[in-house]
């Protein structure tokens, strides 16, 4: 046994301690395993430092990793990083000073290519310093060149399966990104505004109020729109109106989409305001009137307004509205937009050349595939159903950027035909290489496409990718259904959905059988964290003053799914944990530092009492993991720990280990055995928590006798049902609580804990009385009784129990 120092040095053992498993290749993989257990990780987008949501979340898919890897499995755990597209572009960007627009395209990408490899081992080590426990030899990139190809050969296959179109086509548009984005991609956000009243005129002179938060489309406006059964303007189907400021004429037409309840019942159709304005030109073959450019500002028809940014464009047009006295009314509002997820920008909808995946035919499909999923909790599957309802557009893959996975397309410059590379050419830029054959028309003079695939397309083949790291023909179907997607409850429109439509596509199955979401780290007053709040706090910061093992003691504390605070004091309760079982195990050590683990007859009732307490709990905790439900497991392990074994067993068993002569023959070796087979117990049981400090004292005591060369690939505690003995349970309960009962009354005459009793006096019944005596000399021990005595002028009550005591100091 290594020498035990007084404290537990957790910044050296930490150290040390993942030196030990990346030498001794603690975590990897064994494809020929015959227990397998494969997660589906989420790879951290590298556009900034680790933060608490990272820590929060990895921690909670740790704890499952590390279980099932007690439990037998070889666990298929590999790291991915998304360097993919936008957020790197943009962090680069930033980092390097520079613009991609005013660069030429393929300098920019080898700078993000370089800057990403500058950046990556740092980054990473930041899920090292927490413990995670993936196999570090099996990582990637997004967007290295593993990944490129699995992604341009699902866009071949998806093509060849008439999945994928390419439509210019009104669609989502990013001003400040200058790009498409998909619907995955966006986000509801409140913000403040106005609802105003303004008057088109008719021909007869007469005005016609419609209601907008959005007068900078006007000069966009091509129609306006009435419901059919509308009364009050049915009459005016066919008739024209003249659009306020700008003086171009509109018709007014009829159309059941109009809500004849919202504003003043009469709507003005701009292409192009939302989807609704999208079916109303497609159905009624309405003008294409662009009045915002790619970047945000307004075009020639905008007439004086043209070169304003959309916010200043619609701030003055108001204004003017107002002077002009064709503004009736306008009222402050507070109202949901859609902003893109990356930057905040409202989107606008412009028409422009895009590729999609068709699947709004197929929602069904997918709806029955999530319901083949377990989900934890459950749940969580309906805002997975809910996404899917609210579905109105094909999945846009194309975005209008530099830096990103390119399409395997050229498009031939006589006939215009799309042709797609060759498998054998993967991966392959278009803008440097040339189709392996010539188009059908016999040409070979072609157009490269210049966009690059939404990082999403790539992102949602994470089990192919991962999958593909392993050199092995059979990986596929050894490793597919994987066992488990971890992730936050935020990206399941993002990522879990597309990685459903993505297998439900290329393999015809579910990509997991279960999913474990989790829930967002928020800061101390319960708000979300981030950069312009000032409220963020990262890991690195709390693990400069904390072990690791006390960030992933608060993040088990949350119910998976469930949002939880970050506080300082919850990091303190997981240090106070840490150095209680660091004091625990050493009070052990002394008594233990012979001792050889051997299999013996337990006779104490104390010892049968913590040892079937000790079974109950295995028996929680193993059925807690099973279901994913950590913290349950965690909460089991913690009233064992604190209660039944430090406060009451460690106490009642001390006597017996200091002084064994008191006792009968064989009660030293029976405490022995019982406190080593605990403390095992617990070691294991807290081991995917607190990886460290179980790690640590495994190494100290507990390896020269069990042989692993780890504690995490020990064996997880056996459910002994020979060792359950609930009379005996029974008899410890009462014991403990008359022990409780007399420290209480010790506390209350003021007199010292040590300080003996002459006599305890206990009223009970018979049978009660049967159970103590079988523990009286543990309670007289204890307590420092002189004697222990059954009368009845007692009054003094036993906590849970219907028992009286009296006490004789």
């Amino acid at each position: 046994m290594r020498e035990i120092p007084n404290k537990y040095e957790w910044q050296d053992a930490e150290n040390r301690i993942n030196d030990k498993w990346n030498k001794k290749e603690i975590y990897k993989f064994d494809i020929n395993s015959k227990k397998i257990y494969s997660i589906d990780s989420p790879p951290p987008t590298m556009s900034g430092n680790m933060h608490m949501g990272h820590a929060f979340s990895f921690s909670q898919m740790d704890f499952i990793a590390r279980y099932k890897r007690m439990r037998g499995f070889s666990v298929f755990f590999p790291f991915g990083t998304d360097d993919n597209g936008l957020p790197t572009a943009k962090l680069v960007e930033k980092m390097k000073n520079v613009k991609s627009s005013k660069m030429e395209r393929g300098d920019f990408v080898k700078l993000c290519h370089s800057t990403i490899n500058e950046l990556r081992d740092a980054f990473i080590q930041g899920w090292k310093n927490i413990g995670i426990s993936a196999d570090w030899s099996l990582s990637y990139s997004t967007i290295d060149l593993h990944s490129q190809k699995i992604s341009q050969k699902s866009f071949i296959d998806l093509y060849k399966m008439g999945r994928e179109y390419r439509m210019e086509a009104p669609y989502i548009w990013c001003p400040t990104c200058q790009t498409a984005i998909a619907q995955i991609e966006l986000q509801d956000k409140e913000l403040d505004s106005s609802f105003n009243d303004l008057a088109f005129t008719l021909k007869d002179g007469k005005d016609a109020i419609i209601s907008t938060t959005r007068p900078e489309l006007l000069p966009a406006c091509v129609a306006l729109f009435a419901h059919p059964d509308d009364k009050r303007y049915k009459k005016l189907e066919g008739t024209t109106a003249k659009v306020p400021i700008f003086g171009h004429d509109v018709t007014v037409l009829l159309d059941e989409r109009v809500d004849p309840e919202k504003g003043t019942g009469l709507v003005m159709c701009c292409t192009f305001g939302d989807q609704t304005d999208i079916e109303w030109f497609k159905a009624h073959k309405l003008p294409l009137r662009v009045a915002i450019t790619k970047d945000g500002k307004m075009t020639k028809i905008a007439g004086k307004y043209e070169g304003m940014q959309i916010k200043e464009a619609r701030k003055i047009i108001i204004e003017d509205l107002e002077k002009a006295g064709i503004l009736k009314s306008s009222k402050k509002i507070t109202h949901s937009v859609n902003v893109h997820e990356r930057c905040d920008t409202e989107i606008e909808i412009l028409k422009t050349s895009q590729w999609f995946i068709k699947y709004l035919d197929l929602k069904k499909e997918f709806i029955d595939a999530g319901k083949k999923i377990n989900w934890y909790p459950e749940y969580m599957r309906t805002r997975y159903d809910n996404w899917i309802n609210g579905l109105q557009w094909d999945w846009c893959i194309s975005m209008q950027r530099s830096f990103g996975i390119p399409f395997p397309v050229w498009y031939c410059k006589k006939c215009g035909e799309i042709n797609v590379a060759d498998e054998s050419q993967l991966p392959v830029d278009p803008l440097t290489d040339k189709p392996k054959n010539k188009c059908k028309c016999g040409s070979s003079d072609f157009e490269p496409d210049r966009d690059v695939m939404n990082t999403w397309a790539t992102s949602t083949l994470t089990p192919q990718i991962a999958i593909g790291l392993i050199d092995d023909k059979d990986a596929m179907k050894k490793l597919f259904p994987m066992d488990l997607r971890t992730q936050a409850h935020d990206i399941i429109t993002l990522w879990l959905f597309n990685t459903v439509v993505k297998s439900m596509f290329h393999e015809n199955n579910i990509p997991w059988k279960n999913t474990m979401i989790s829930g967002f780290a928020l800061d101390s007053h319960g708000k979300k964290m981030s950069k312009s709040k000032g409220n963020v706090i990262e890991p690195s910061t709390v693990l400069q003053k904390y072990p690791a093992d006390a960030l992933r003691f608060w993040a088990s504390e949350s119910k998976l799914g469930d949002d939880m605070s970050y506080q300082e004091k919850d990091i303190k309760t997981g240090l106070k944990f840490v150095t209680k079982m660091w004091n625990a195990s050493k009070f052990a050590f002394i008594h233990l530092e012979d001792y050889k683990p051997k299999k013996i007859k337990v006779t104490n009732t104390i010892d049968k009492w913590i040892l079937s307490k000790m079974t109950d709990t295995i028996k929680t905790c193993t059925e807690a993991f099973d279901e994913y439900q950590y913290s349950k497991s965690k909460r089991a392990f913690e009233n064992f720990f604190w209660q039944d074994l430090c406060d009451n067993y460690l106490e009642i068993a001390k006597d017996r280990l200091y002084n064994p002569d008191k006792y009968p023959k064989g009660s030293k070796e029976s405490a022995h055995y019982t406190l080593y087979k605990v403390l095992l117990a617990c070691v294991k049981l807290i081991a995917p928590i607190t990886p460290y400090i179980s790690e640590e004292i495994y190494q100290i005591f507990f390896k020269e006798n069990e042989k692993s060369e780890s504690v995490h690939i020990t064996a997880w505690p056996e459910i002994e049902k020979d060792l359950i003995d609930k009379t005996s349970e029974k008899s410890g309960d009462i014991a403990c609580s008359i022990i409780g009962a007399v420290r209480k009354y010790k506390s209350i005459q003021n007199v010292s804990m040590n300080q003996p009793i002459k006599k305890i006096r206990i009223s009970c019944s018979d049978e009660l009385k049967d159970l103590i005596d079988t523990v009286s000399e543990d309670i007289q021990n204890t307590v420092k009784a002189e004697t222990l005595e059954f009368k009845d002028d007692c009054d003094i009550e036993c906590n849970g129990y219907d028992i009286k005591l009296g006490f004789d100091m």
